[in-house]
Parts: structure tokens; C-alpha cells; sequence
């Protein structure tokens, strides 16, 4: 039996290679090659550039290691059953759910691996790519400003405070071209207050760089500000940088599953923070767990699938794999989108697919072993 694991995993091994060469080439072309392009063309230098492909290139190679192995099951197998090796190993009376423990094996191992990595390497990587890509873009302005509006309320619920700014660079915790709106009970505007730099300093305590300017909402008064001095007719904000990040980064990858909890439980403390972006969140918390069982799902899939009575060609392989992966994807965000509108809970969106995928794969087994 050790034989029979040590063939089949010698099968799949190098076409899981190829797939998560050939995958990660596709989807980094697809997702940041434009972006890249246009940071070439406006300035940036290749050092740069090569510098931010590093940081980026973690998050996509990860998810491909679950894609990789539904390619390299499809591979594997068809090719053990053009030769006839299935069929050798089945008149040793070997049947195909004892074929597909290695598989299995394999599978959780990637699994266990790609969860590990994604907590270790991919959240500090992809931290830095958005750092080094907000310091570009505010350098070379190739992707325009990241302007950004987050509003406070006082502990009754009333609007305390708007604020608006041009532009966040996640790597100082800066704020420019900043403009504050306060607030009275009553909803009316009280003050306004622009500063060209406001910069995070430590808790919630921000500092005003290079003073500014407080105008009263009636006009009546109106005062330039010097020094770091916060005006005290304006309230300090509450915010501090993840609370932008919360509310605004789309790319959970940055948050590890710890930061990702404690953004879900002060997010549910925070009253700027939607119903939706928190089911996000929560719908990024599990889908940590999710995505690395994706790989046992594909791994089962593609060696079932594999075992076919004609040859199965790269291409064809390929061909299946898309297909099998485009279906998941597209019932993964079908769940996601009923998650992030309340219909159903997040665990129970991030863990559909998987569930349906092991069944699929269960049920092909069985008639294939008949």
C-alpha cells in the first residue's frame, strides 16, 4: 500500500506545481499588472516595482495552492487511467476510496500549510504592499487620491462630527487636506476645521502638522490656527488608523484571524460601522477556515473526476479545473452576497461551498468505485 501512495503522490505533486505556477501568473496578471503598469509608466522605478510584485505575490500564490491541486488530481488520474495503472491496481483488489487517501493526505496538508502561511506571511506582506502602493500613488498620483469620510457620533447617537479627507497614507498614519465638521445636539454644523496634515500619534490622539484653519459655521468668526494645538471648539477624534481600515480596506488579507476578530468585536461597538461591513468581516473571519479546506474539496474532485477510460490531456484538464473552479467561486460569492444583506449567517456562507463540494466529491467516488 505505501507503493500505491508513493506512486500516486509522485502523480500529483508535480502537476500541483505546475497549477500553482501557471495560476498565480493568471491571477496576478489579471488583478495588479495594470496597476504595476501604470506605476511604471508614471515614474516608478523597477527596483520599486519589483519590490511591490514580492510583496504582493503571497496572497495570490496561496490561493492557488487549492486550484493547484484540482488540476493536478484531474492530471494525475487521467494519466493513470490511460495507462492502465487504475485498472492494475483495482484487479489488486485496491479500491478508488483507498486511491484516494493520499489524495486526501495531501490535501489536508496543503490545507494546514496554506492556513499557516496566511496567517504568517501573507497579512505583514500584503500590509506593506498597501503602505508602499499609497506611497506611490501619492507620489506619482497615478491612481488618484485615496480620499476617505467617516462621521462620529456623541454617546447619546447624535452626530458629533464629519470628517473628510484627500488622502490616507496607511504607511505614517497621515491624514491630508483634512476638513472637520462639528455637530450640536440639534444636528447643526457649529464649526469647521481644515488642516493640510493631521498625523496619528498613539491611541486616539492625533496631531495637527503645520496648523491650520477654524471657521465658524455662521461666519462670524474665523481664526488661523499655529503650532499642534487641537482647537477646543472642535471635539478630538475618536478614530485611529484600523478604524479607517475597517471601515474602508477591502482587502482583508492584511488582517491576520486574530486582528480580524478584534476588528469584528470593536466594530460591533462602533456605531459608523454598517451592518454590512461588519457581516464582511465576519464573512473574511471564516472564510480563513474555508479557503484552506477548499484544497480538500478540489483534491477529491479532481482525482475522482480524473479517472476517465480515455486519456486526459493537459488541456482538458485545464479545461475541467476552470470550469469546476468558476462554479465554486460563483456559489462563494452568491453566499457572500446573501451573508453581507443578513439573509443567512456568515460561518454558514463561507462554509456552503465546501460542505456541497464534499458531497459532490463523495457521491462521485461512490459510483466510480461501483
Amino acid at each position: 500500500m505505501k507503493r500505491v501512495d508513493s506512486l500516486i503522490l509522485r502523480e500529483i505533486i508535480g502537476p500541483w506545481c505546475f497549477g500553482i505556477a501557471m495560476f498565480s501568473m493568471l491571477i496576478f496578471a489579471s488583478t495588479y499588472l495594470l496597476r504595476l503598469s501604470d506605476f511604471f509608466v508614471q515614474g516608478a522605478g523597477a527596483d520599486q516595482i519589483i519590490q511591490l510584485t514580492l510583496l504582493l505575490l503571497p496572497s495570490v500564490v496561496i490561493k492557488t495552492f487549492s486550484m493547484a491541486i484540482l488540476l493536478a488530481g484531474l492530471l494525475a488520474f487521467g494519466r493513470l487511467s490511460s495507462d492502465s495503472e487504475l485498472v492494475a491496481m483495482r484487479a489488486a483488489g485496491i479500491s478508488i476510496r483507498r486511491m484516494m487517501r493520499p489524495v486526501a493526505i495531501f490535501s489536508v496538508a496543503v490545507a494546514v500549510a496554506s492556513f499557516c502561511l496566511n496567517e504568517g506571511i501573507v497579512p505583514p506582506a500584503t500590509m506593506s504592499a498597501l503602505k508602499m502602493q499609497s506611497e506611490l500613488s501619492r507620489r506619482i498620483k497615478s491612481l488618484g487620491d485615496q480620499r476617505l469620510a467617516a462621521a462620529e457620533n456623541d454617546s447619546e447617537g447624535h452626530l458629533k462630527l464629519l470628517l473628510a479627507a484627500g488622502d490616507f497614507d496607511v504607511g505614517t498614519r497621515t491624514l491630508r487636506r483634512v476638513t472637520i465638521t462639528s455637530f450640536n445636539k440639534a444636528g447643526e454644523p457649529t464649526f469647521y476645521l481644515y488642516v493640510p496634515t493631521l498625523r496619528f500619534q498613539s491611541e486616539k490622539n492625533w496631531r495637527i502638522i503645520g496648523g491650520g484653519k477654524l471657521t465658524a459655521a455662521d461666519g462670524g468668526y474665523s481664526m488661523v490656527l499655529k503650532g499642534d494645538a487641537w482647537p477646543p471648539e472642535v471635539p478630538e477624534l475618536a478614530f485611529n488608523p484600523q478604524d479607517f481600515l475597517r471601515q474602508n480596506l477591502k482587502e482583508l488579507d492584511a488582517f491576520s484571524l486574530a486582528e480580524t476578530r478584534q476588528q469584528i468585536e470593536e466594530g460591533k461597538h462602533d456605531p459608523q460601522v454598517t451592518k454590512k461591513q461588519l457581516a464582511n468581516l465576519e464573512y473574511g473571519l471564516w472564510n480563513k477556515f474555508a479557503l484552506p479546506l477548499a484544497s480538500l474539496v478540489y483534491g477529491l474532485l479532481g482525482a475522482s473526476l480524473g479517472i476517465r477510460n480515455v486519456r486526459t490531456g493537459t488541456a482538458t484538464g485545464f479545461a475541467v479545473s476552470v470550469a469546476i473552479i468558476f462554479a465554486y467561486v460563483t456559489l462563494a460569492n452568491l453566499m457572500a452576497v446573501y451573508a453581507s444583506g443578513g439573509g443567512i449567517p456568515a460561518y454558514v456562507a463561507s462554509f456552503t461551498p465546501v460542505v456541497l463540494g464534499l458531497i459532490a466529491a463523495g457521491v462521485i467516488i461512490w459510483r466510480r468505485n461501483g
